[in-house]
């Protein structure tokens, strides 16, 4: 009988891992490092060693185990083939196939790192209770997955839910990393509101604590916070962008809640009463009435989400 199983979220530094329970209880969590030299050859090799270290350690047989699920950061579609994974030196590769043989043919399941830790939001963290809903990660970038009727919906190549490309204005003159100009990431990520403050501070001449320290988005909202007049326009700036990019989403998708995570969130609910009244303003009103939350499982997401895979 399977009693556990393996979540996996490889990131572009290290490698997450945790052993559960069938029901979702953690076990056991640990990292190892990513290895992207030659072309990200070692990835899978490594985490295979690793699980398989884990069961002798364990004393964990392999018919114990429902099997093994993957987040990886590139798109993956319904047969776990990842169509190029650029931070780990992957180009197109068969994620289950490739691992279930390294493991001698224990069951796996891929998806994209930000889809599965939407999962797991909705599974153990800010989204319980709900089986239709959107997790949007505001760190670096922003990233996003879509969750209907509890299961991740991919698309046909696994690039679904990349909200963070969703075009939200059109006077933008600087590139996106995507290569395209006024996506929702060049506002509404922790350096998209570092540009915003920026660009604030140069435009006015109003006094403000940002102008006499660091510029983040944590120095930003921490300043909203103290009630910094330039802050809470940046914010308000900030809040305009997203919840408008959001309120294109709910008239898509018809969320019961957007979750928010990633470094960003990390303001608290603060953030809400900027969202809010643009999502207000401008989404279809049979969807007016999208909960908001915070993430709950942090750095853990990936591993709770890519067990849930398995689960499923």
């Amino acid at each position: 009988m399977a009693n556990y199983v393996f979540g996996v979220d490889i990131g572009g530094t290290t490698v997450k891992l945790g052993l559960f329970d069938t029901d979702g209880n953690v076990l056991d969590k640990w990292e190892i490092p990513t290895r992207t030299a030659n072309g990200g050859a070692d990835i899978l090799p490594d985490i295979a060693r690793s699980i398989q270290d884990k069961m002798s350690e364990k004393g964990i047989d392999k018919a114990e185990v429902a099997g093994v699920g993957v987040g990886a950061p590139g798109p993956v579609d319904g047969d776990g083939v990842i169509h190029k994974a650029v931070n780990l030196g992957w180009g197109e590769l068969n994620l289950k196939k490739e691992l279930t043989a390294l493991l001698g043919g224990m069951r796996v399941e891929g998806g994209n790192d930000a889809n599965v830790a939407a999962l797991g939001e909705m599974w153990k963290g800010g989204g319980q209770g709900h089986k239709d809903l959107v997790a949007v990660t505001l760190g670096t970038g922003v990233g996003g997955g879509i969750i209907i009727n509890g299961r991740i919906m991919t698309g046909a190549t696994g690039s679904g839910g990349e909200i963070g490309h969703i075009h939200v204005e059109d006077n933008e003159t600087e590139a996106c990393g995507c290569g395209n100009y006024g996506c929702l990431e060049e506002y509404a990520s922790a350096t998209g509101i570092t540009r915003l403050a920026n660009r604030k501070l140069k435009e006015s001449d109003k006094d403000s604590v940002l102008r006499h320290g660091e510029v983040s988005a944590k120095t930003v909202f921490d300043a909203v916070k103290a009630g910094d007049e330039l802050a809470v326009e940046i914010a308000r700036q900030f809040g305009e962008y997203l919840g408008k990019g959001l309120a294109v989403i709910a008239g898509v998708v018809n969320p019961e809640i957007f979750v928010i995570g990633g470094g960003v969130s990390k303001a608290g609910e603060v953030l809400f009463d900027y969202i809010r009244p643009s999502f207000d303003k401008t989404v279809f009103h049979g969807c007016r009435d999208t909960e908001f939350a915070l993430a709950t499982l942090g750095n853990d997401a990936g591993i709770y989400g890519a067990a849930k895979m398995v689960l499923e």
